[in-house]
């Protein structure tokens, strides 16, 4: 007897061998029955799910589970003049006079017109510091308090970000590399030392929050893609006291000009930390370039609008293949960020290099975002077995006109985020949120996948690299699990697959774009329990004991029960 039954619905499965299904049932955390609802066995649980569609559950490549909102800053999204800034970090500042930062969040490069956002631009609002942090995370927004509080204005350097200076040799209050800077392991405790966003406690309810938004929008696996070796901890509190409503995947973070002793760190960080169904640490993030915005992604030619200037690797030429080699070696998979198209060629040669000194195969390494791709390298991905994870939101115009742009210019927009002919190609693309860069619900990444155009649906772009609806699911889902080696457990509904599951709240096969965008996912279900349930009803209406969850270990289907 199943311990749930989920019938009268429209199962897409992405099993090539019963693509459509109406019931899918569930034993022990596990797929026990794909099928016709009139052949589905008994079951102690029956879930009705009336025409609505149900997949394999999301699998968030991408997704900054500890970047979530800080409830004791300001979010910026959606405003788009500095008046509007101001206003919003105005109000902060006189409602909570007991915060010794004023922070905020999500800032768009684009606020001021024709230049960087600057610390005059943020006088008058309340003599303590301020914070600000661009959408990207990749640069950071200072006020004059803060510049004097850093030491910034005495020329004082910081380990977390690069601060910017004018002709006249004063700090601007614009600092980039940030992301980057702030993650190593002096960068963060200085960060932590410095700023009270960052403290572990207020890291911590970060994490919380985004895992409940994920579990919410139908996500069953998130790959953290940025953590720090000194914030494993949180993780495996969050295991430990049961927190982890998701899978999670954690991607430990390798600063690219770190000693090579820090590699025999990360074996060890990965072999003593917990792995468990919930919680995996192994994957590693590295970076090729920066961002395309702040003109610091490492371009193949002058960026559009300031000739003479290509942006930077990351690293020296020929560093980032040593380091990928060496992980490589020591088998570890490797997450590696480029936008540039001269980054994103750097990592591929890396990856090549990599493959060829060390005779590997199946390695499945990444390249996160590819923003901007040359035909030339097109191919690659596929021929080198390159997971391409990227963003469908991150190509709407509402975000990136103006600033990307005008940086890279029209001649080669038809290189940006080519998702399309990159799957045409017969490369692997894991589609995911990048959250908090872009809105961690699903459908916001299939819409803008399908349309190319922003959440008010006026405006187009680059709609030669639009893919269907179905194609951003398999995205979401089997790609996603074949790009961490999960595509016998997970993206799947088939017998002995683990029961990760989500249904939505309609058929979204039956609707266009725009109705997609106003749907959300109705239940969703991993290893077989619900952990989210939009009606209300809770994990004990599946009537599942923990007799249920022992048998499951001894359920064998087809050989692919595995943990």
């Amino acid at each position: 007897m199943l311990d749930l039954l989920l019938t009268d619905a429209k199962v897409r499965t992405f099993d090539p061998n019963l693509p459509w299904a109406g019931a899918v049932g569930i034993l022990g955390g596990r797929i026990a029955f794909v099928g016709a609802a009139d052949e589905a066995p008994k079951a102690r649980g029956v879930r009705h799910l009336e025409g609505r569609l149900l997949t394999p559950g999301i699998i968030d490549s991408h997704n900054h589970l500890l970047l979530g909102f800080d409830p004791d800053a300001v979010s910026l999204e959606g405003a788009e003049t500095l008046s509007e800034v101001r206003r919003r970090i105005r109000e902060l500042a006189s409602q909570r006079p007991e915060l010794s930062w004023v922070c905020a969040e999500n800032a768009v490069y684009s606020v001021v017109e024709n230049r960087r956002p600057n610390a005059a631009d943020l006088a008058g609002l309340t003599d303590r510091p301020i914070f600000v942090t661009t959408y990207d995370q990749h640069s950071v927004w200072l006020n004059d308090a803060a510049l004097a509080a850093l030491g910034i204005s005495d020329g004082r350097d910081i380990a977390w970000g690069n601060p910017e200076f004018g002709p006249d040799g004063r700090p601007t209050g614009w600092v980039t590399d940030f992301y980057t800077s702030a993650m190593t392991s002096a960068g963060l405790e200085a960060l932590q030392r410095d700023i009270p966003m960052y403290s572990p406690d207020r890291r911590y309810r970060k994490l919380l929050g985004s895992l409940e938004m994920a579990t919410r929008s139908g996500i069953t696996t998130v790959v953290e893609p940025q953590v720090p070796v000194a914030e494993i901890g949180l993780f495996e509190r969050a295991l430990s006291e049961g927190r982890l409503s998701s899978r999670v995947i954690a991607a430990l973070f390798h600063p690219v000009d770190a000693a090579p002793e820090f590699r025999q760190d990360l074996r060890t960080a990965v072999h003593d930390a917990p792995r468990t169904d919930r919680l995996r640490f192994g994957p590693v993030k590295l970076y090729a370039d920066d961002v395309i915005e702040p003109h610091t992604a490492w371009m193949l030619d002058d960026y559009a609008n300031r000739p003479g200037h290509r942006g930077h690797p990351s690293a020296p030429i020929g560093e980032l293949s040593k380091i990928i080699t060496e992980l490589d070696r020591l088998g570890f998979q490797t997450h590696t960020h480029a936008t540039g198209d001269g980054g994103v060629r750097l990592a591929l040669d890396a990856i090549e290099a990599a493959t060829v000194a060390n005779s590997t195969q199946d390695r499945r390494h990444g390249i996160v975002h590819v923003e901007c791709l040359h035909p030339d390298d097109l191919s690659r991905f596929a021929s080198l077995g390159v997971t391409a994870a990227m963003q469908p939101r991150h190509a709407s115009p509402d975000l990136i006109e103006g600033t990307w742009m005008e940086n890279v210019g029209e001649a080669r927009w038809d290189r940006a985020w080519r998702v399309r002919s990159l799957m045409d190609s017969g490369a692997h693309v894991a589609l995911s949120s990048d959250w908090q860069v872009g809105e961690m619900d699903p459908l916001v990444g299939i819409y803008s996948a399908l349309t190319r155009a922003g959440l008010e649906g006026r405006t187009s772009w680059t709609t030669a690299e639009a893919i269907t609806l179905d194609r951003a699911l398999e995205g979401y889902t089997r790609q996603g699990a074949w790009a961490w080696h999960e595509e016998q457990n997970l993206g799947v509904i088939t017998v002995g697959a683990k029961a990760d599951l989500v249904s939505w709240s309609a058929d979204l096969y039956s609707l266009d774009a725009a109705g997609i965008l106003e749907q959300r996912a109705d239940l969703t279900i991993v290893g077989g329990a619900i952990v989210h349930d939009a009606e209300g009803r809770s994990a004990s209406d599946l009537r599942v004991d923990a007799a249920a969850k022992t048998r499951g270990k001894e359920l064998s289907c087809s050989g692919h029960v595995h943990d």
